[in-house]
């Protein structure tokens, strides 16, 4: 119902803990917000592997009778939202087999982008595959490895993917984390008493009390086994292209991802957008929950006080059922409601993370008008969304961004705002970090650290557009450009 892009998926393992399973569910609570499709948990004991996965939410699935038939000291799990593959139950990870290695279960969160060149040779050479996930390959390869221990096996299968992964592999005696050498995609690791805790963000270890240690390094597998924790590497060094929206939008704000606090950078974006973009206004109104963070730097930085003019309903659930299709508006209106008095005769900054489409927003500034709102400027605490991302998250074609197909102007006048203004990509960069280069910013500028496959490159189309003239005019398509 609201035009983000979606979340990707959300891993969390633990090693070493009596309660593994109990752990996992706790941890995928605290990740539910990166997933809503699907949610599963594989368990070990030492002697095998047992996994329960559905369709649902986390608190749907695992009830405290499903978890009893979980028991083992080890654990992975996972929260999805497809980006590769259909929403179904046979993409619901932790995907699991069984082959010459022994039992192995697998939880992914990216997009391997030579997923479809590994999985077309694999099908010329016999391989069966249950799903359509890009994830799967990982375990085609684990199981045809002749490499001679588990360890190695899974060294070696993960060596020739390329792409964004985040993995947590699951055997019947050890807990193996694996980021690739670009480290696009969050993996954190924590002590949790004797054991060890791997997350896609920290406030999953807040929640099981572990205690943060370090990130699993990009290019790293990291093994956790009887034999204690192993570090191999054996990717070549690769520039760091960490997805900046993770900072923007994806992580929750109690998190700590790529070393920084989720929450001081929001407040950050904010700051910088109100030195860029200020304008007179009576009051600051965040989009909920995600523009809240940004709102509140915007309002420390500008002096104009932020008030929730805006509230959320949290209960809704995944389904909404609009009554007839004279009332589609519903759809906005039953997740947000204005509140009048703090709202009417004011000029009002609404303060969001994104624009993609431009659908829900539209409707926003319409809701707030309605109100009362003497003007209405949009402010956008990110760059224009020009491109689409090929690794891990899902987002439209190019030809449905918004920002990709209008001028700003364009923009202002169809979510009928007095104004519409983005943070700039350097006002974004500056506000995360001092290094730049350390962030993957394809969705803003549409070059891509790994070159993609070709069959995806129709997701950078646009419509042709006439030109002054009315000649038919191809706007320019953004290229993949590897970094060297």
């Amino acid at each position: 119902m609201f035009d983000k892009l979606h979340e990707e998926c959300g891993v969390f393992g633990i090693y070493g803990h009596p309660e593994a399973a109990n752990m996992a569910y706790l941890g995928l609570y605290a990740l539910q917000h990166r997933g809503q499709e699907s949610a599963g948990i594989a368990v070990a004991d030492g002697l095998r592997i047992r996994a329960l996965r559905e369709m649902g939410y986390v608190a749907e699935i695992f009830t405290q009778p499903a978890l009893a038939t979980l028991p083992g000291h080890i654990a992975i799990g996972h929260t999805r939202y497809s980006t590769a593959g259909e929403s179904t139950v046979a993409n619901a990870q932790p995907l699991l087999i069984d082959c010459v290695h022994g039992q192995v279960g697998i939880c992914h969160n990216g997009n391997i982008v030579n997923a479809r060149e590994i999985r077309d040779e694999l099908v010329r050479q016999g391989s069966i595959f249950q799903t359509n996930s890009d994830t799967e390959v990982a375990l085609h390869l684990f199981a045809r490895s002749q490499a001679p221990v588990v360890d190695e096996a899974i060294v070696e299968s993960v060596a020739r993917l390329t792409g964004a992964f985040s993995f947590a592999f699951i055997t019947k005696d050890r807990l193996v984390a694996v980021r690739d050498p670009h480290g696009f995609r969050p993996l954190a690791l924590g002590r949790l008493g004797d054991g060890w805790v791997v997350c896609s963000e920290t406030c999953a270890m807040d929640l099981v009390g572990a205690t943060f240690v370090r990130d699993v390094e990009p290019g790293e597998v990291l093994i956790l086994g009887p034999d204690g924790p192993k570090s191999v590497r054996p990717f070549p060094p690769a520039p760091s292209a960490h997805c900046i929206f993770e900072h923007v939008y994806f992580a929750r704000p109690d998190s700590e991802v790529f070393g920084k606090s989720v929450s001081d950078v929001r407040t950050n974006l904010g700051r910088q957008l109100a030195r860029e973009t200020g304008v007179p206004a009576d009051v600051i109104v965040p989009i909920p929950d995600s523009g809240v963070c940004a709102a509140i730097g915007y309002a420390d930085q500008s002096g104009i006080p932020m008030r929730m003019g805006l509230i959320r309903n949290h209960y809704v659930g995944r389904t909404f059922i609009e009554p007839a299709q004279s009332i589609r508006h519903f759809g906005v209106k039953v997740k947000l409601n204005p509140v009048r008095s703090l709202l009417k005769g004011q000029r009002v900054v609404l303060l969001d993370d994104s624009i993609v489409r431009g659908t829900t927003s539209r409707k926003i500034v319409k809701m707030v008008r309605a109100a009362g709102a003497a003007e209405v400027h949009v402010r956008i605490s990110c760059p224009p969304t020009i491109s689409p991302c090929f690794y891990g998250v899902d987002t439209p074609q190019r030809s449905e961004l918004i920002a990709a197909t209008h001028t700003l102007e364009e923009i202002r006048k169809y979510l009928d705002a007095d104004s519409v203004a983005y943070l700039s990509l350097e006002g974004l960069l500056a506000a995360v970090t001092p290094d730049s280069g350390r962030y993957c910013t394809s969705c803003y500028t549409g070059k891509y650290p790994v070159a993609f496959p070709r069959d995806q490159a129709a997701y950078l189309q646009l419509t042709l557009k006439l030109d002054g003239k009315g000649a038919a005019a191809a706007p320019s398509v953004p290229q993949a450009e590897p970094v060297a």
